[in-house]
Formats: C-alpha cells, structure tokens, sequence
C-alpha cells in the first residue's frame, strides 16, 4: 500500500510528532521555533486542509503553528486558537475553570488524530528524484491535489462521529474534518521518497454545533480502498501532464501486481528498497524462528506453518528492529544531487538511464510503429491458417494491440491505419492473382509474411528409437525418451499438447523481432556523468555504498561497483522496460529457449507435413524470393474467397 495509517496520542504528540515529524523526519534542535527548524531542514512548513477548518477560524494552505498543533493534537482535543479564547475570557471576568473549557472542543481525549503517510509508486518518486524542475513541480502538484482528493473523500463516505449511549447514533460531520499536512523528501535510508504526513484531527462538529470524536476503526478499515483511490489520481494525472504510461508488474511472487511506470528500469527500485531488503531478511529469521519454537515439554508452541496474521504481525517486529536512527534533514537540491550520484554509482543502471529518465519513459509509452508490425504480422502469420491473410486481419490485429499496450489511453488517429501500412511494406508479401473483379480489391488481397519460421536452423533427426513400454514416449522424436513417472502403469503416458496458436504466434513475434532488432540496432554505451570529488567526498556513506553482495555469491571477488553502474548500456536497460505485447523479458537465456521452442515447433511441423508429402523433399528448405509466388500459396486458393484466411 501506498497510504499508512498510524494513531496519535496525547502525550505522543509532544515526544515525536513535535520534535522529528514536523521538521522532515530529522530531530529537531532544542529550543529551536518551529519555523526555523523547518529552514535549516530543508523542508516546508505544514499546511492546514479540510473542510472543517472555517468552524476553527482557519483557512486551506494557511501555515500550522507549533502553537496550533500543540492545542489540537496534544492537549487532548482544544481549538487550535485555545490559548487566545482563554485569554479573552479571563480578560471578560470568567473564571479559569469557565475560560478553559470555552478552548476546549467537546469531552477530553485520549486520541487526539491519526497520521496518514501518502507517498506515490517508486517510479513516480524515482521520476521526482532525477527529473527536471519541471517534472518535480508536476509530480508534486499531482501528489497533493490526489491528498485533496482522498481527504474530501474521507470527509463525504468514511468519517462518522458516534454519540449518545454505547455510540448508537453515528452522523456525517457536515463540516468537514481539519488536518494538517507535511512535506518528507527521503527516507531513513537516505534514498529518495516523496512523502506527506497528514495529521487528521478526530475532532468533528455535528448538526447541533457540538463537537464529538470521529470512529476511528473506519478510518482503519478503508485505509486500501484510499490507497487505491490515491494511486489511480497520482498515476492519471501525471501520465497524462508528461505523456507516461503504467504498466503491471510483480512485485511480491503470488500477489497482485501493481501498476507501476513504463520505462523506469526495476534496478532503480531496487536501489531505493535497502529498508525492504533488510525487513525481508529479518523476517525470514523471525519466520523460522516461529515454526521452531518449542515450549518446555519439546511440543511446538505455534502451527508448522505461518499464518498472514502471524506473517504481518512479524513484519511489523521486522521493520522496527531493522529501523536505523534519523539522519539529519538536508536541502532537496542538495539531495537530488546525491541522488543521482549514488544511483549512477551503486545502482547498476546505465548513466544515459538515470541522467534522462523521463525520456526513456516517454520511449515506453508511446507505440513503436515498426515493432507494433512486426507483433502484428507475426501474430496473423500464425494464427491463420496457411500463414495468408486480408489486410483486415492486420487491421484487427493493430486495434488489439494498441488496446493491449496503450491500456486505457486514447490513441492518436489513424494509428492502427500506420501500423497496417507499415506491416504491410515492410513484413508482408502480396500473393494475390486476381482472376476476378472483387479480386482486384485492396481489401481482398491476399499477403503472407517475408520471413518465415522455416528460416531458422533445421537439424537432422535420427531415426525415432522403439518405444518401452516402461518408458513415455519422446515429445520430439529427435529427444531421448524419458522415464516413466512414479505411479503410472506401463503403457500409460502423459499425452503431449500441441501448443495453441497463440502461443505459437508469440514465440513467432518475439524472435522475429529479436533478430531485427540484433542486426538493426547497435548498443549505445550509458555516458559518463562528472562528478565533482568534493560532492563525492560531502555525500553520506550509506548512498555511495553498494548494495550488498547475495549469499549464494559471497565467495566471489566483489567487481567495482563504478564500473559496471558505467558500461551498463543504455539499450539493455531500454529492452528490459519495453512494454510489448507479451510483455517478455527478453534476457539471453529467455532468447536462447525462445529460439529453440521456435526450432522445435518449426520441426515439429515438418515432421506432420512429412506424412503428406514426397520423402524426397520433406527436409528441403526454399529461400522466400518475391518473384517466386508459388512458394507461399502451394494449394493455389482463390484469393477472393474469405474463408480462405480463415480469422
């Protein structure tokens, strides 16, 4: 979740909240006001939000007092102006006992507030770490109008003040709620994090004039669904204000993925996620720690499994024992500076990457004609019957997918017209012979793709061994057969699948698609970025730190951390955040078993074609030549027939 939600109490809000929130998460001075800590932190000064604020004389974005604070969240629920209504009536001759409730905002309480902690998606804030001031400025605009958003939601849906015995009767605050938010730029780590606290007040006014307390436990109870409402505003708005899109990605094996930035490399996450590196560890210590215990008779104390009780109950022991102690708050342009130092250094991203990360998430979000043809082509080529198809085939093919990559965005005009064209000129090859007048037609023309699947490397299979029968029979008859499974009686084997055409017709696209991009597309070396020595030798050690080594590799010869962060190249990091079609990650070794279920579905062909055709030329392979028509249509269909490239 993107949004926490924590309780504060009376007394809390003296010992943390007043000493190290207010002023960005670093400890404040002794003696120091309020505003000037704020300064020499680096941080704004808290601003006042809610509806409720004209029932307290206050107005939105006016700037919170230490004073304020201290009579509203730490003297257990008093006006923010408490001290000066006290005074005035003491001034008019009430007495002290009198002036002190007139400050006071209904009954005394305990819990004074809770403490909402809004920060947008790693790749959101990674993108306000190393852009622009321009792209800072959007971000941060984005980031508080979806707190604005998320708070009058609280205030229309969630928030209810309970009175009368046993709090029988619950009721909107028609006013509003009143709370007070600060601006936090990293993270205890040091690496950046673009977040707010929002210290909402319980204190609500009813219809009658009088103050009650708002539930709490409804607070608690929706804080998802404003997580998701907070994610879907961030991520719309600031996709639409610098031309970005999202994409889903896996960030915990089982869950739900999470809709993050397309183009923004997953080794930048990595490198700001120290925090969960080290709770993750910790927790995995905790867990066997909780399957093992044993009481004083050697019985287990606790169930051999963890439940996601016990699993959330020890994240929490996890993160507070992980905690390091706050560092002191610096300046933001100081700290962007770091930022960009450290990632370049310690990250593993090419320096292009990082220096120009706004416009590698541009690259991703906007539709690359000529790979958007290749897909198309490939994916008709194997999905019609024959490998010939229309024109329509190609349209239809384009519209799903632009609807798969552009997820919800509205394309430009005739977008899915210029990836048929380009398909067209580029991959397909018009095997029509119009005999006929509706053959004439462009919409009746009939193509089949340049290349073909029979183009990669055929091998030769020896001959198919007898089959034991305490033995499967081989999936391939150029494979050895394997053993029979445990449990299964001779003679019985698992049949195997054909794959499904669609299947078929990614595992087409993705190395037709490799193999131009590798003789089209040159690597492109990540520049180096200057950094200055003082800056280096100003920056904490914990950013010029690299990330630590894995376990499995800990007996291997670290390799310099400045070295493989520069000759990254940027092309590798560009293919990695591609948002293709089906999404693959296309890594060498990703590549090579591509390259071979491509072969061997290639053979796998030949081999059912084999039973049809001449032995003599079953194993022969025809170069594609555009004069050579024949080669492509050998049943000769009539072109203006429809069913012919069956869709």
């Amino acid at each position: 979740m993107t949004v926490d939600i924590r309780v504060i109490r009376a007394g809390q809000m003296y010992r943390y909240y007043l000493r190290e929130t207010v002023v960005g998460d670093g400890r404040r001075p002794a003696r120091t006001p309020l505003r000037a800590a704020q300064e020499q932190a680096g941080v704004p000064a808290g601003r006042w939000m809610g509806r409720g604020l004209a029932a307290l004389g206050l107005a939105p974005g006016e700037e919170v007092t230490e004073a304020q604070l201290r009579n509203l969240f730490g003297e257990r629920g008093r006006h923010p102006y408490a001290d000066r209504i006290e005074a005035e009536r003491l001034a008019a001759g009430d007495s002290a006992k009198k002036a002190y409730r007139a400050g006071a905002l209904g009954r005394r309480v305990t819990v004074t507030g809770v403490d909402f902690v809004f920060r947008p998606q790693p790749t959101i804030y990674l993108l306000w770490a190393f852009g622009d001031e321009e792209t800072r400025l959007v971000i941060e605009a984005a980031h508080e109008r979806a707190i604005v958003r998320v708070l009058e939601w609280i205030e229309d849906e969630v928030a209810v003040i309970r009175y009368g015995k046993d709090g029988i009767y619950r009721v909107r605050p028609p006013g509003g709620l009143v709370a007070a938010r600060f601006r936090h730029y990293e993270a205890r780590s040091g690496r950046p994090l673009l977040h707010d606290h929002l210290l909402l007040s319980v204190k609500g006014q009813r219809l009658d004039g009088k103050w009650g307390s708002i539930h709490t436990t409804a607070l608690h109870e929706n804080t998802v669904a404003a997580s998701a409402l907070y994610n879907e505003l961030v991520a719309s708005e600031v996709c639409e204000a610098l031309g970005l899109a999202t994409e889903p990605r896996i960030v915990t094996p089982g869950r739900r993925p999470v809709m993050e930035i397309a183009g923004v490399p997953h080794e930048l996450i990595r490198w700001t996620a120290r925090r969960s590196d080290q709770i993750a560890a910790c927790l995995a210590e905790l867990e066997q720690e909780y399957v093992t215990a044993v009481d004083d008779d050697g019985e287990l104390k606790f169930l051999p499994v963890v439940s996601e009780r016990a699993r959330a109950k020890m994240n929490q022991i996890a993160a507070r024992k992980t905690r390091p102690p706050k560092r002191k708050t610096q300046p933001l342009a100081q700290l962007r500076v770091w930022w960009k130092v450290s990632a370049i250094l310690t990250s593993k991203v090419a320096a292009d990457v990082i220096t120009n990360l706004l416009e590698h998430a541009r690259a991703a979000a906007v539709v690359d004609v000529a790979l958007a043809a290749v897909d198309v082509t490939a994916t008709v080529f194997v999905m019609n019957e024959g490998g010939r198809f229309h024109r329509r085939h190609l349209l239809a093919e384009a519209r799903r997918h632009l609807a798969l990559v552009l997820r919800g965005r509205r394309r430009d005009p005739g977008l899915d017209e210029e990836i048929v064209a380009a398909a067209i000129s580029t991959h397909c090859l018009d095997i029509s012979e119009p005999k006929t007048t509706i053959g004439l037609l462009a919409d009746y023309r009939l193509y089949t793709a340049r290349w073909d699947l029979a183009d990669l490397p055929a091998r030769r299979r020896p001959p198919t061994p007898v089959p034991d029968p305490d033995r499967q029979p081989p999936a391939d008859p150029g494979e050895p057969a394997a053993l029979r499974p445990p449990g299964q009686d001779a003679g019985e084997w698992e049949i195997p699948r054909i794959p499904l055409q669609y299947d078929r017709a990614i595992l087409a696209g993705a190395v037709v698609r490799e193999k131009l991009r590798t003789t089209t597309t040159a690597a492109v070396r990540g520049r180096v970025y200057d950094v200055v020595a003082h800056q280096q030798a100003a920056m904490p050690e914990q950013l010029l730190a690299p990330e630590p080594a894995a376990p499995e590799h800990d007996d291997q010869e670290p390799e310099a951390g400045r070295g493989d962060a520069i000759d990254m190249t940027a092309l590798r990091a560009w293919r990695k955040s591609r948002t293709d079609v089906e999404s693959l990650d296309l890594t060498a070794d990703r590549l090579r078993r591509i390259r071979e279920a491509g072969t061997k579905m290639v053979n796998d062909s030949r081999a059912r074609a084999d039973r049809h055709t001449a032995p003599a030329d079953a194993d022969a392979v025809r170069p594609v030549r555009p004069d050579d028509q024949q080669a492509h249509h050998p049943q000769q269909p009539a072109p203006h027939r429809g069913r012919e490239a069956g869709h």
